[in-house]
């Protein structure tokens, strides 16, 4: 009797054995899901900049466990291929002014204000070392987006004076766009035995808000690097939420080159159906970025400095500067 129990439990503990390790080897879905937090301000960046230009982004974000929606199933097989995808859903707001921002009327040639404020769904799926995403942001341009009661409020908290120029920004819009991206990820061999790899990007836009489409390359030098696609941003290439905890702490520091070609873009062209304050796009933009991430505790904390060049004709002050800071927890 003894020796067939113990032969019943060693065949059991076999089969889960051979189950758990096929399940392994076909990629069972993670259930794991995220909370992101998200800012990006110039303020945040070294260069100490005013309120100019893309002043402020805040981002608050949810990314369910692969698979929690089977209806994006059908769609994401089509577009990819087999996979297990996520669902996105996160809350957006940017915030743009003009140089000067102490004129209650500003100079017809500077870039408006402009408030942005999005509901983004999307689905994301990984594949073998690749990251896609399929997204839909709706949402408004204008007073409605709140922006001026954002940026005066919080200047109320930190005792600096008010923007005056809002009462010019643009008017209520509703708007939309859809979004494709793909990252890629390419492992490079080690240097000083660090993990080095390359993360080609590439996206495009379609709709009201914004017409166009970018691309670029990542390069990075850390620890554990296979466990995300880089770090996140707002409503630009991205690594995206999702990251595996891996075995110990992970880190990486990464610098990036992207390109943007823009055929339109409403917080530049103004109000597509009223007359409003606009400036002429620049149609192509260049990007650097640099920054580093911490993975640990079932937490990723990354800092991203962004260095872009002017996206209108005639924009001051060289290349316009800000920093991104991110937070994703998994539960």
């Amino acid at each position: 009797m003894r020796t067939r129990l113990m032969l019943s439990v060693a065949l059991t503990s076999a089969m889960l054995g051979v189950a758990i390790s096929d399940a392994r080897a076909q990629g069972a879905p993670d259930a794991t899901r995220f909370f992101s937090l998200q800012g990006e301000n110039s303020s945040i960046s070294s260069s100490k900049l005013t309120d100019r230009y893309y002043t402020n982004g805040i981002r608050v974000g949810y990314l369910s466990g692969e698979g929690a929606y089977p209806f994006l199933s059908g769609l994401t097989q089509m577009l990819w291929g087999e996979g297990a995808p996520r669902l996105a859903v996160d809350v957006t707001q940017q915030i743009y002014t003009p140089s000067n921002t102490q004129a209650k009327n500003p100079p017809l040639g500077d870039r408006p204000y402009a408030g942005v404020l999005l509901a983004n769904f999307a689905a994301v799926q990984d594949g073998a070392n690749m990251r896609s995403s399929l997204g839909l942001s709706v949402g408004v341009v204008g007073p409605d987006a709140l922006g001026e009661e954002v940026q005066n409020g919080f200047h109320d908290l930190i005792g600096q004076g008010h923007n005056n120029g809002w009462g010019t920004q643009l008017h209520n819009e509703p708007v939309f766009a859809f979004t494709s991206a793909r990252v890629w990820r390419f492992a490079t061999g080690s240097v000083a035995g660090l993990e080095t790899d390359v993360l080609p990007a590439l996206a495009a836009t379609l709709g009201t808000l914004k017409l166009g489409a970018e691309t670029g390359v990542s390069v990075r030098l850390g620890s554990g690097l296979a466990n995300d696609y880089g770090a996140p941003r707002i409503r630009a290439l991205s690594g995206g939420d999702a990251f595996r905890r891996g075995d110990s702490i992970g880190w990486y520091v990464f610098a990036g080159l992207h390109g943007q070609a823009v055929a339109r873009d409403v917080t530049l062209d103004g109000n597509t159906f009223q007359n409003s304050r606009s400036v002429k796009l620049t149609p192509f933009v260049g990007e650097a970025s640099g920054g580093a991430a911490l993975l640990a505790y079932g937490m990723r904390l990354s800092y991203t400095h962004v260095v872009q060049t002017a996206d209108f004709k005639h924009e001051k002050g060289g290349p316009h500067q800000f920093g991104s800071l991110a937070l994703s927890v998994r539960f």
